[in-house]
């Protein structure tokens, strides 16, 4: 009896600890990779997912397909950096420089890019749903076909950018400066644009269902062909 109850402890014991190293957050990142993204600023396809890459001068670096995510970039320099298909999924880019950067298909999805700056970004395809943009610098950039749904560009700056056909629903853009950009097609249903300046914008056929435009200045915006059913006008600027 005595040798059963030990046997069962030790299977008892195996499978606990099994499942904690099993369920315990891993970031298995190659340290080979690192050093050699840092020595060359080249890592095409490394797997760098949850490294520590905060303040890093990564300019120009070549990490398309890279996998970063959950890694930590803020204060980071990607500057005209190539991303393109790289995976960034719930990094940390707060404050992080990607002006110019290639993006597209990469998958950003609930990453946080608070007070980035994406200057000229080409964005085109890529996947930011759940994203945090809020204060954002998205001047110019290239967002077509982009997934923005749920994500969250409260007070970001969007003049002139392309967000043709984009999927921008459910997604908070209050008090954002979309001045001079191209929505036309994209999907914004149950979108929040409160505050939002869409001076100049073009929004034909897109689709606004139950978004709230409430204080919104839609002043010479182009609405030829827009969804406006449900949608809240309330103290607009027409």
């Amino acid at each position: 009896m005595k040798k059963f109850l030990t046997l069962a402890l030790i299977l008892t014991l195996f499978l606990v600890s099994s499942f904690s190293i099993g369920t315990s957050p891993s970031y298995a990142y190659s340290q080979s990779d690192l050093d050699r993204l840092l020595a060359t600023r080249k890592c095409p396809e490394c797997d760098l997912s949850g490294a520590d890459l905060e303040g890093a001068d990564l300019s120009e670096a070549n990490l398309k397909g890279a996998i970063l995510s959950d890694a930590i970039l803020s204060d980071a320099i990607l500057s005209d950096a190539d991303l393109s298909f790289a995976d960034l999924s719930f990094a940390d880019l707060k404050n992080t420089k990607l002006s110019d950067a290639n993006l597209k298909g990469a998958n950003l999805k609930g990453a946080f890019l608070s007070e980035a700056n994406l200057k000229g970004a080409i964005l085109s395809d890529a996947d930011l749903s759940y994203a945090v943009l809020s204060f954002a610098d998205l001047k110019n950039t290239k967002l077509s076909n982009a997934n923005l749904s749920y994500a969250v560009l409260s007070f970001a700056d969007l003049k002139n950018t392309k967000l043709s056909d984009a999927n921008l629903k459910g997604a908070n853009l209050s008090y954002a400066d979309l001045r001079d950009a191209n929505l036309s097609g994209a999907d914004l249903t149950n979108n929040r644009l409160s505050g939002a300046n869409l001076r100049n914008a073009s929004l034909k056929g897109a689709d606004l269902r139950d978004a709230d435009l409430s204080g919104a200045n839609l002043s010479d915006a182009d609405l030829e062909g827009a969804n406006l059913r449900n949608v809240n006008l309330t103290n607009t600027i027409r």
